[in-house]
């Protein structure tokens, strides 16, 4: 029987070289007794000396193996389990003839040393998520931790925290092992007792209030949360005392929330302070009973709710038949809109134009506006390159846009690209998953969703053809929502009987 003594429980460099001296003089796994740390002591400790120069010589014993089983048996060695010593050996026995051993998850030795592993890694990730520092005063600020790990993984962890806390000094202490961080170096010591670690500072109170204050009770999984954090680990926390209460409590809180009524959200901030510096004509009332299109379009000239006004040239309003019953939103002036002041006169405008008439759409029946109505543009050297408004610029211009809508009164608003479809409907919308669709506005307008015309000029050319053809089928649905209009207002012709099951196109959610 062959005995290796190994310097530690974690001495991954020590059982290479034995397993190569080992394998060299052609060991069997069965016939070698693996002990570690603690356990040199005894009828072993005579031994030591022989094996440590045996594995010396070893050293000279060249044996290729696979770099994932390098990778796996330095992280599996971590483990807790006495016979993984043992086990990694048996595995790189049979590499020798066995090549592609590594990739049969299902086989015995394989699956164990894979979930050793898996344990190791999960214990790491534990003791990162879950260390709690405490303070004490020690000639200076120094921070404490206790954690009580299931494997030996606080030397391999250590360099984590003092990356994490490298201006501070502090130590982790643990039953088997210690390591102290001095700001400058590492030093592994022996282990500790519970008794050794602070059990309270000044700021946790704080911090239990923190904690106490984000538990949503609506989103609590009790399942999952165990299982991220196991109870173990609950008694080092600061914050486990509250954890029952909250569980017990959560579902009234929960009622509570649903029964209190929802509060009325409030502009940003920014759309506050822009609103609070307009004057002059700007503050005339768009919502004004008996306000006509001309009204609000004089009244939008003078606005300063946000700062876009400033570069820009003029206000682009909307136009189009003040009765259109499809009105079409853009995201705001292109640099040719706010030189002549009317919408989608640009090279999206042209493109714009070719697609309704490919769909059988005459632009003057439609009213055609912008969610904003000023160019935002960042200047370089001689051209204005055109900027994303931001969400506080959308909401201070909605206003206009909710006065343009009162007074068309359209029955379908086809928003071209996200920054519409976000004023529209006041919070983010994905074009692509909602493209085509037919919904309701809260007041009953239909909404459908399209790219702008603009994406079609920045796609690769390649795509360009096929782009344009989608966009002009979203178009023809608008074409055929029209077309209904038409005939419901045409005396001459007789209604057209329709399937009950067989709603119009247009109607039809994808």
């Amino acid at each position: 029987m062959e005995r290796v003594a190994l310097s530690s429980e974690t001495d991954f460099a020590g059982w290479r070289a034995a397993a190569r001296d080992l394998l060299a003089r052609q060991v069997r796994p069965e016939t070698v007794e693996w002990t570690a740390g603690a356990e040199l002591g005894g009828i072993f400790a005579e031994d030591r000396g022989e094996v440590v120069a045996s594995a010396r010589a070893g050293e000279a014993t060249r044996l290729t193996v696979p770099r994932a089983f390098i990778e796996l048996a330095s992280t599996a060695i971590l483990h807790s389990d006495p016979q993984r010593f043992a086990l990694l050996y048996r595995m790189l026995w049979r590499l020798r003839d066995e090549r592609a051993l590594l990739s049969v998850a299902v086989d015995p030795d394989v699956a164990r040393a894979n979930a050793m592993a898996k344990a190791v890694r999960n214990d790491m990730h534990k003791m990162r998520a879950f260390v709690r520092f405490r303070e004490i005063d020690a000639s200076g600020p120094m921070y404490i931790a206790w954690f009580e790990p299931s494997h030996h993984v606080v030397e391999a962890i250590a360099p984590f925290f003092a990356r994490r806390f490298a201006n501070r000094r502090w130590s982790i202490l643990t039953p088997e092992a210690s390591v102290h961080w001095d700001g400058a170096h590492l030093e592994m010591a022996p282990g500790a007792a519970r008794a050794d670690a602070p059990d309270d500072d000044q700021l946790e109170a704080l911090w239990r209030t923190y904690y106490a204050s984000i538990f949503n009770p609506a989103r609590l999984k009790i399942e999952a949360m165990r299982s991220e954090m196991p109870k173990k680990y609950w008694r080092n926390l600061p914050e486990a005392e509250l954890i029952a209460p909250l569980i017990a409590s959560a579902r009234q809180r929960t009622q509570q929330m649903i029964d209190d009524a929802a509060s009325v959200p409030r502009p940003p901030r920014r759309v506050q302070r822009y609103a609070a510096q307009a004057n002059g004509p700007s503050r005339i009332d768009p919502l004004t009973p008996g306000a006509s299109l001309a009204d609000v379009r004089a009244a939008a000239a003078h606005c300063r709710d946000c700062p876009l006004w400033k570069p820009a040239t003029q206000t682009v309003f909307g136009e189009g038949a003040a009765d259109a019953r499809v009105m079409l939103v853009g995201e705001q002036a292109g640099d040719q809109e706010d030189l002549v002041g009317r919408p989608f006169v640009g090279p999206a405008g042209k493109l714009l134009d070719r697609a309704l008439a490919a769909a059988g759409i005459e632009r003057s029946a439609l009213y055609v506006t912008n969610a904003v109505k000023h160019f935002k543009f960042e200047p370089r050297g001689k051209r204005r390159i055109h900027k994303k408004p931001a969400d506080a610029e959308i909401e201070a211009c909605y206003r206009w846009l909710e006065r343009e809508m009162a007074l068309v009164k359209p029955a379908l608003i086809v928003a071209l690209g996200a920054t519409a479809a976000r004023a529209l409907t006041g919070h983010a919308m994905a074009v692509g998953a909602n493209r085509g669709r037919i919904t309701d506005l809260p007041d009953g307008t239909k909404l459908m969703i399209t790219v702008h015309p603009s994406y079609l000029l920045r796609v690769h050319t390649e795509d360009q053809e096929a782009e344009y053809e989608r966009f002009v089928a979203d178009l023809a649905l608008v074409a055929e929502y029209l077309a209904t209009f038409r005939v419901a207002a045409s005396p001459s012709r007789p209604p057209q009987p329709t399937r009950a099951d067989e709603p119009p196109r247009w109607n039809r959610n994808p």
